[in-house]
């Protein structure tokens, strides 16, 4: 006789995705057994991981949070120490930490297909090994690497004598103040990097290949605080998610219909934000906006501390390291004492989870996605992707 499995869903990730998720099983299928899955040990995922200063979200908090929990606090662009606190306080309201195992590393899944069951391998924090059952999948597992971020092999880093950093894993003790610091990447890392960095450092140089698309907006949403004020929480809520959403997918199509329009409205707002600062070069991309990620600067923070000369922007590709700082390709050095390599993720589908069907390995590449959480051929699974 076939053993029961241990629940009706298993969650990998105790994230935004994984509590979403649990919260919404628990409301809607509220005879469903399950459980969440979180090799960390703590809840937040993302923001869990990233420490950096100044880490924050890149889109405004009320239609990055869960619709049925408000948003409470002022800013609606927040501190990863407020995000964290906000899925914190939905684990407490929503009733699920006795769901969640910390410390549980997901090494492989298989389906079988005449049980109709999930076998998850998990690794303990002793490393010691154990199998778990259930009727389906849900992987809130994110889409990058945590273990190993994109950190390219630039000549001569052996050469450097200060101290190389990526923003993946960010040293507590790192201390940069009133040093020269050089931060590679000009994108949502690297944005928000800069101005944090450029309070205690001697100067920041952002240092991009390619120029990006940048959007300033107020920390503070000044008409979701006055809704706040007048309207009951949950409405002055929902009617302020409304509004976000629905200006995020317009700005969205209006750069795919008119990307010449839109970008020359962008470019316009960066010349008015640095004035006599401003580098035409520094802030042209080749592309198109929404072609690749716009970036938000919240408050201005990016341009008040190159307009305060206290960052800069150079574009230019990298030679090499050197001892006293980074050589480019047109012979131009970058003095450094600390360098930031904000060069991205590596991207790790399905949390590097070994996933398998009937004992034959999953190609994800070679498998269909639809409806946004699913895959063709791989039954009772789902994998929850962000924007």
């Amino acid at each position: 006789m076939t053993a029961p499995p241990d629940c009706d869903v298993l969650i990998v990730g105790a994230g935004i995705s994984g509590l979403g998720m649990a919260a919404h099983l628990k409301r809607r299928c509220p005879e469903k057994s399950f459980a969440i899955l979180e090799r960390r040990q703590a809840i937040g995922g993302t923001w869990d991981l990233f420490r950096y200063p100044g880490v924050r979200s890149d889109s405004d908090m009320f239609s990055l949070g869960y619709s049925f929990a408000p948003w409470r606090d002022e800013k609606s662009i927040a501190e990863g120490s407020a995000i964290r606190a906000y899925l914190e306080r939905v684990v407490e309201e929503e009733a699920l930490a006795p769901h969640i195992r910390l410390g549980c590393h997901v090494l492989a899944a298989d389906w079988d297909g005449a049980e109709a069951l999930w076998t998850l391998t998990v690794a303990a924090p002793d490393g010691a090994r154990q199998q778990m059952r259930a009727r389906f999948l849900i992987l809130g597992s994110g889409y990058y690497d945590y273990d190993e971020p994109h950190d390219p092999p630039f000549a001569g880093r052996e050469d450097f004598r200060g101290q190389v950093v990526h923003p993946q894993f960010w040293p507590e003790d790192l201390d940069y103040a009133g040093k020269q610091v050089v931060v590679i990447g000009s994108g949502a890392t690297a944005a928000t990097l800069v101005p944090a960095l450029a309070e205690q450092a001697a100067h920041v140089t952002m240092l991009q290949r390619t120029p990006s698309w940048y959007f300033a907006q107020p920390a503070v949403d000044r008409t979701a605080n006055l809704l706040r004020r007048l309207l009951p929480e949950r409405l002055a809520y929902a009617l302020t998610r409304r509004k976000n959403i629905r200006f995020q997918d317009f700005s969205f199509r209006k750069a795919r219909q008119n990307p010449a329009g839109v970008g020359g409205y962008l470019k316009k707002r960066v010349r008015q934000e640095l004035g006599d600062a401003y580098d035409r070069k520094a802030f042209s991309p080749p592309y198109g906006p929404w072609e690749q990620r716009l970036c938000l600067v919240p408050d201005g923070d990016l341009f008040r501390a190159i307009r305060e000369r206290k960052a800069s922007i150079v574009t230019g590709n990298i030679a090499r390291f050197e001892a006293e700082g980074i050589r480019l390709a047109s012979g131009r050095q970058l003095a450094a004492d600390v360098i930031v390599t904000a060069t991205g993720l590596k991207l790790a589908v399905a949390g590097k989870i070994a996933v398998s069907v009937d004992g034959v390995p999953v190609q994800w590449n070679e498998t269909f996605y639809y409806r946004n959480c699913l895959f063709a051929g791989v039954p009772n699974l789902a994998g929850v992707f962000g924007y």
